[in-house]
């Protein structure tokens, strides 16, 4: 059993201690489930291991707060510990402290200045056609309804606006075959895509600025794939290249720049993903940005399921008292003063005391 009235910090412990791994998440879905049930300000609906909690106080506006239930894989880091003002644990960092802070803010504001939509969802840790998030818009987009959105991915205490899209695409590199021994007759489809990655390494991204965030683009090489036998020229050389592309830009756009930048060469797309827009210039994104980041934010150099409220006509940002870069790492940990600290910062602004 989940106590919502317990310190941020124990909480987030709970929550570590409740074993989550991405399409394990029902006995931690059960428990937010009951915790969020015995408040009656809340209606509580559930999908799948996906929970939903919503106020109807009749506010002249609606904010979304989401995040995701699921972790990586366990590699004995739980249960979880603390250590020099550091909570370590699985999932400590991505993203269980900022799910405190969720449950928190449910239980400790009971009259928000907005009605406030709380999803806790599940699998988004894994491949797309998974995500709780994706499968609730489907379902139940209605549910998603809002005028702004916060998703509680780790971002270390600061907000970041929008996210970039991403894009894989393999790049061929054709030859022809033939019998090692008499290369000569043949054409190497690996030498081949050595053209390839010179392109790769002359490649200068892109940092645009966009709604007054600056965006650093990367354009990768992530796999490499080629070869027949120990004595075959070879003619088909793969490399799957990864596209960050900054919110500016639509799949479509992205795609197109590709096929410009690898002319010549067989581009197929395999997986894509929109960005999402900043949206800071929302009345409720501009006052969250003021109360909670003192007047900061910085642009979200990944893609988080922002696009997905985005593709919803949601704005929304990402904020959360994580270090995104201690995320899937086996000695993984949140820090507790800024556990703590965020709890603050969000209870004062949804209670309209800052």
């Amino acid at each position: 059993m989940l106590d919502l009235t317990s310190d941020v910090v124990d909480l987030t412990a709970a929550l570590v201690d409740i074993r989550s791994e991405s399409g394990d998440e029902k006995v931690l879905a059960d428990a937010v489930e009951d915790a969020l049930s015995a408040l009656p300000h809340l209606t509580v609906t559930r999908d799948g291991d996906a929970v939903v909690a919503r106020t109807d106080l009749g506010r002249a506006r609606r904010v979304v707060v989401a995040g995701h239930i699921d972790t990586v894989p366990i590699v004995d880091n739980v249960p979880s510990r603390v250590e020099g003002g550091r909570l370590y644990g699985c999932g400590t960092s991505d993203m269980k402290a900022g799910v405190a802070v969720q449950l928190k803010l449910a239980a400790l504001v009971p009259e928000p200045v907005h009605d406030v939509t709380y999803v806790f969802y599940d699998n988004e840790e894994v491949d797309a056609e998974r995500n709780g998030l994706r499968r609730l818009a489907r379902n139940s987009p209605g549910l998603l309804a809002g005028d702004f959105a916060i998703l509680m991915e780790p971002t270390d205490g600061v907000i970041e606006g929008g996210c970039q899209g991403t894009m894989r695409v393999e790049v061929v590199a054709r030859g022809e075959r033939a019998h090692s021994a008499r290369s000569w007759m043949g054409v190497n489809a690996v030498h081949g895509a050595g053209e390839i990655l010179d392109v790769l390494r002359a490649y200068t991204p892109r940092e645009p600025e966009v709604e007054g965030l600056r965006f650093h683009e990367g354009l990768n090489a992530v796999f490499i794939r080629g070869g027949v036998a120990g004595n075959v020229i070879p003619d088909e050389c793969v490399v799957t290249v990864n596209y960050r592309f900054a919110p500016d830009l639509s799949v479509a756009d992205a795609e197109a720049h590709l096929r410009e930048v690898f002319g010549g060469f067989e581009v197929r797309v395999t997986d894509a993903a929109a960005p999402a827009r900043p949206g800071l210039d929302d009345p409720s994104a501009a006052a969250f940005v003021s109360a909670v980041g003192e007047g900061r934010a910085r642009a979200k150099l990944g893609w988080t399921d922002v696009s997905r409220f985005s593709e919803l006509g949601v704005p929304a940002v990402n904020y959360g008292p994580g270090d995104p870069t201690l995320a899937h790492t086996r000695d993984e940990y949140a820090e507790t003063d800024k556990i703590r600290e965020a709890e603050k910062r969000m209870v004062a602004w949804l209670s309209g005391t800052r």
